[in-house]
């Protein structure tokens, strides 16, 4: 099947925020992904990156782990080979991706840093934090990895494979999840393998994430804007800003809506069970996500229970969520029932993320 980047005419810009509206992408027809590839799980090492660094340059499909999950990377002004992302994944062609670069000076080579965007930054890079920023004149990211927007989301990887990935590479990468667009996003490389093998070039098995929840995007608008919580809580963001973060319009969350930044869709991150969220009991049948020590009634019914984190530590439950749900996923349940999850720190990141998993689709 080919791939076409399509014009944007029919997703409504969601809002105002002092950019351009955005513009059709690269209007061509892209070679079809290559299926049935044999795809390469090579360890993480110097033979890795080095071998990572030659399939990008040659507009290669890489997986590779990053502190806050598995990332699908392409050569970001390699269009055909961005095309091929999308194509892998399944994803919506007006769906941004994020640029991974080894360093602020590099992210400065794409996009234009004010004095806030810049103090968030050396404030937290590298880190689980996405910056999006206007693109500079002569920014070299191909225009369907920005879905035809003239902002540009960057991000500086905190994980020493990534790191060495991209030294090796030497230019920016783009880097979706490693997983089919809208499923549970990938922990680990077995997860990877399990939705993509066949369908791409390279995994580079870094072992397990540490930070388990995709990362912050700030917008650096006039008014700084949280568009997607994640790795990196409002509230230590907040206090480098000195400022409260504005919060997207409603509307953002609607997929009729062009997206500012990646992971803003309204279903997204969905298991194939459905889910239950904020639940006081299980029913016969249902699979548990549990948070903390309580017991819930029913519980001895359930057919799988799974701890986020029996001490109700959020950083635990952030780096288990999307292993504990695909692994409960995986047993076929009738449903899945969620606990609930406090809505601070990075509970504001899972439960965003749990929201959008119990999406109906």
């Amino acid at each position: 099947m080919l791939y076409r980047a399509e014009p944007h005419s029919d997703k409504k810009a969601a809002y105002s925020v002092g950019f351009g509206a955005p513009q059709a992408a690269e209007l061509r027809n892209f070679v079809p992904v290559k299926t049935g590839l044999e795809t390469l799980i090579l360890p993480a090492g110097t033979a890795g990156a080095e071998a990572a660094a030659r399939t990008l340059a040659a507009g290669g499909l890489v997986a590779f782990p990053t502190e806050t999950v598995y990332g699908l990377g392409a050569d970001a002004a390699n269009a055909t080979a961005v095309a091929h992302i999308y194509s892998a994944k399944g994803r919506p062609a007006f769906n941004p991706l994020i640029a991974h670069v080894a360093d602020l000076a590099a992210a400065e080579r794409i996009g234009r840093f004010d004095a806030r965007a810049r103090r968030l930054a050396e404030a937290f890079w590298p880190g689980p934090l996405t910056l999006v920023v206007p693109k500079t004149d002569d920014c070299p990211v191909a225009d369907l990895a920005t879905a035809g927007l003239d902002t540009l989301a960057i991000r500086v990887p905190a994980h020493p494979v990534a790191e060495a990935i991209l030294r090796a590479f030497g230019g920016a990468v783009v880097a979706p999840s490693a997983n089919i667009s809208g499923h549970v996003s990938p922990t680990e490389a077995g997860h990877v393998e399990s939705d993509l093998a066949g369908r791409i070039d390279l995994i580079v098995d870094g072992g397990p994430v540490t930070v388990g929840v995709e990362s912050t995007i700030v917008g650096c608008f006039e008014e700084p804007m949280l568009l997607r919580p994640g790795g990196l809580s409002r509230e230590r963001i907040e206090a480098v800003l000195g400022v409260p973060l504005a919060r997207p319009p409603v509307e953002a969350g609607s997929d009729d809506s062009q997206p500012l930044a990646p992971g803003m869709l309204a279903s997204h991150y969905a298991p194939r069970a459905n889910v239950r969220l904020n639940a006081r009991d299980v029913a016969p049948d249902e699979a548990l996500l549990a948070f903390g020590p309580a017991r819930l009634p029913g519980l001895d019914a359930a057919s799988a229970v799974m701890n986020l984190s029996p001490a109700g530590d959020l950083d635990e439950a952030a780096a288990n969520l999307f292993g504990y749900l695909r692994s409960l996923d995986a047993k076929s349940p009738r449903s899945i029932a969620v606990m609930p999850i406090p809505e601070v720190d990075l509970g504001e990141a899972i439960n965003d993320r749990l929201r959008r998993a119990a999406v109906a689709r």
